[in-house]
């Protein structure tokens, strides 16, 4: 036992120097009181976190060191109280308060041994939030009915959603922490190539899972600060975008296979032009021939279309209008015949059948058919004349019986003689031409016209306006009607909105500014006349005695040749004899 050093207690008990030193080297605040509560002791760590030096805490109560401290409480009780939280100033501290007792065990003072959380405490909150965002995020992930695969930097998935297990056909488990291309069947891994190029991508066919899958992907880089951390991707379901794509097409198909609803009852007016047009319509409709709708724009040659397909014999198949100049170019040879599966690029692998073969057993209209280009005009006198028709990128035709009823706002004879339009096809389609007089030259059928709109535009605007003035009837009668029934619309829904809601009748002030038309100028003025005077004619018999007058010079002055006085004239050879038959019948 010589080797052992036994310390006696004055060598085991420390100097006052050693204790200072230990104390004030301690990262722990320490404040200790005796036993009336007087601060004896102020280590480094609790001057700086109190602002005060030892000079001014030593000597003076601990409240007024430390207003809100349990060091007197704990003197009273000699109770420790452990793990306390405690607010000084702005501060969070927690806090050890501790009995000092004497060798028979009386409390001789108390310490108070606490450390400030608060930064601590701030950065669990922060970690709180995060990880609560962090779950609202897995959450959201997981909802998704898009199946989303996440990739980290080292090219290991680390997230996959429910989403997306159900659509690859894999567990979690099987893809975790693998490589991308655990999961393709056939193809190139986005996930990879996104990561390389650092470029999205979108609408990339692959295979996915076990089963081969059809999906489509997207996929994008994740860069945080400039920095590639990984990458992530969106698969979608091919079959269920081709079963939308095939809901949407029958949903295209049956407004396109809509039941005609108009009728020859719904064409209103009473003049002999227009009652002319209608019994010609009759009598169309009575024969499988083609028929050409003639007229200006605004005319109606659509409800003639409607009124030609319910006389007709055909009703019980589609009616499928098309308007030509809605098209693209690029896309109206497709849309009208259709295509074989990968026919171009972006074309399904089915092929989509065309509008023409859609309209089998009916009609299709074929409205502003002047606008189809040189080429299609050639597939559709094909089709005029061998009934058969070859879908894009096939080689294969398809017999079609489809009875086509075509309208053009354009003079399509003088659309031919600019080239503009095939001679062939113009005769194979104007088998029974209809021409569809402008407003202009039926004047008198504006009552009617105005009454039958007046109820139509009374439900569109919730109004109740029962009647025209006599005044502003007259104003109408005045007009010229470039736009014709569609500008006559416009002007009483103008009229309408300008009137105050308890009105009932137009009068002339509500109708918008017009231009008066000027037979001896073939100008437009704008005014607004007020009604015909005792005596004067209406402008519609002005017009047409001046247009009978003409064509019946230009006959005299080529000796009854027609095709010279209608070039004279300056209109088509058919458009005279549709005159003549006119003013014979007057």
């Amino acid at each position: 036992m010589d080797h052992l050093h036994l310390c006696t207690e004055k060598e085991f008990t420390p100097t006052f120097h050693e204790l200072e030193v230990v104390l004030n080297s301690t990262h722990d605040a320490m404040i200790a009181v005796n036993k009336q509560g007087i601060v004896n002791v102020v280590n480094n760590a609790a001057e700086k976190f109190l602002g005060v030096t030892a000079q001014e805490a030593l000597g003076r109560p601990v409240h007024h060191v430390i207003p809100n401290s349990r060091l007197e409480i704990v003197l009273k009780t000699g109770i420790p109280e452990l793990n306390q939280q405690q607010h000084i100033g702005s501060a969070c501290i927690v806090t050890n308060r501790v009995p000092v007792r004497d060798e028979s065990g009386q409390v001789v003072g108390a310490v108070a041994v606490f450390r400030d959380i608060t930064e601590i405490r701030q950065l669990a909150e922060e970690i709180t939030n995060l990880k609560e965002i962090q779950e609202m995020l897995e959450a959201i992930i997981n909802s998704s009915q898009d199946a989303i695969s996440v990739v980290n930097e080292n090219e290991k998935i680390v997230l996959v959603n429910p989403a997306y297990t159900r659509l690859v056909g894999m567990t979690k488990e099987e893809v975790l922490g693998k490589s991308p291309t655990v999961d393709i069947q056939e193809g190139e891994s986005m996930h990879l190539k996104v990561m390389k190029t650092m470029r999205p991508v979108r609408g990339v066919p692959l295979h996915a899972g076990p089963q081969g899958k059809e999906v489509i992907v997207n996929a994008a880089p994740i860069i945080v600060n400039g920095r590639l951390r990984g990458s992530v991707a969106i698969s979608h379901d091919v079959s269920e975008i081709k079963h939308l794509t095939a809901e949407l097409d029958h949903m295209k198909s049956l407004v396109r296979r809509m039941i005609s609803q108009y009728t020859a009852d719904d064409i209103i007016g009473s003049s002999k032009a227009i009652r002319m047009a209608v019994e010609q319509a009759l009598k169309a409709a009575a024969t499988p021939a083609t028929v050409l709708l003639a007229g200006e724009s605004g005319t109606g040659k659509e409800l003639f279309a409607h009124a030609i397909y319910n006389a007709s014999s055909r009703k019980s198949g589609p009616f499928i209008r098309v308007n030509c100049a809605a098209i693209p170019d690029t896309l109206l040879e497709s849309e009208l015949f259709g295509y074989e599966g990968g026919a171009f690029t972006g074309a399904r692998k089915t092929g989509k059948k065309g509008l023409v073969a859609e309209a089998n057993g009916g009609t299709i209209f074929l409205d502003e058919i002047s606008e189809i280009p040189p080429m299609i005009q050639a597939k559709l006198l094909r089709f005029l004349q061998e009934k058969e028709i070859t879908p894009v990128g096939s080689t294969k035709s398809i017999k079609v019986d489809t009875r086509i009823i075509a309208a053009s706002n354009v003079d399509l004879e003088k659309a031919v003689q600019r080239n503009a339009f095939r001679e062939d096809l113009f005769y194979r389609i104007s088998v029974f031409p209809i021409f569809i007089p402008p407003l202009r030259e039926r004047l008198e059928d504006l009552p009617e016209l105005v009454n039958f709109l007046l109820k139509k535009l009374n439900k569109e605007y919730g109004r109740d306006v029962r009647q025209m003035s006599p005044e502003a009837l007259a104003v109408l009668s005045h007009y010229h009607w470039p736009g014709n029934i569609r500008e006559l619309e416009n002007v009483l829904g103008r009229a309408l909105i300008n009137m105050r809601p308890t009105e009932n009748t137009v009068l002339p002030q509500y109708l918008p500014p017009l231009a008066t038309y000027d037979r001896h100028t073939a100008g437009h003025k704008h005014s607004q006349p007020t009604g015909d005077k005792s005596g004067c004619q209406s402008l519609a018999s002005i017009l047409e005695a001046a247009e009978q007058k003409a064509i019946e010079d230009a006959l005299a002055a080529h000796g009854g040749n027609r095709v010279e006085a209608a070039d004279t004239l300056g209109i088509a050879v058919r458009s005279l004899y549709y005159k003549l038959e006119k003013y014979r019948h007057k």
